[in-house]
């Protein structure tokens, strides 16, 4: 029973160490057309998130009636969003002095999605003494779990000065 119990409290320690460092696979992408109208190419440095899907959940639900419905159920999905930063030098117009770069960055985050589902109640009822043990019948119901998206996107643009460097 303690190995259970051991197995069972390293899977639940596991889990959020996987949803805070979700996979990325690393991405750089040049931006060669710009390369005309400034003085350096710049790049785009980001990521492709890698989804990790969950258990489904919901096989728990129960009816009124008390028999457990049909269920297509929902799976939830787990990824981050990149980091992805962009920074471009430019153009020296005061013909003395470096400008500096722009940079436009956006931090990693996490986004947690929910597939939709569907759920239909049986057209039975509980055996009950007034019909002799047997079933009855009911009008089946039928409903669709809507789909979720959760998560936070923010961003920031700047100058970086060349002085700052220094």
């Amino acid at each position: 029973m303690a190995l259970v119990v051991t197995c069972l409290a390293s899977a639940a320690m596991a889990s959020p160490a996987l949803a805070a460092s979700a996979p990325v696979a690393p991405v750089d992408i040049p931006l060669h057309g710009l390369g005309t109208v400034l003085p350096e190419t710049p790049v785009l440095r980001t990521g492709v998130p890698i989804p990790v899907p969950g258990a489904p959940s919901g096989f728990t639900r129960r009816a009124e009636g008390g028999l457990p419905p049909l269920l297509v159920p929902q799976l939830p999905l787990t990824t981050g969003t990149p980091e992805t930063t962009i920074s471009a030098e430019l153009p020296d117009v005061e013909g003395d002095r470096p400008t500096g770069r722009a940079l436009l960055a956006a931090p990693a985050s996490d986004v947690h999605a929910l597939t939709p589902g569907a759920v239909a109640g049986l057209p039975l009822t509980l055996p009950g003494a007034e019909t002799l043990g047997l079933p009855g019948l009911a009008l089946p119901s039928a409903g669709v779990l809507p789909p979720a998206l959760t998560g936070t996107v923010e961003s920031s643009m700047g100058l970086d000065s060349p002085a700052a460097g220094r």
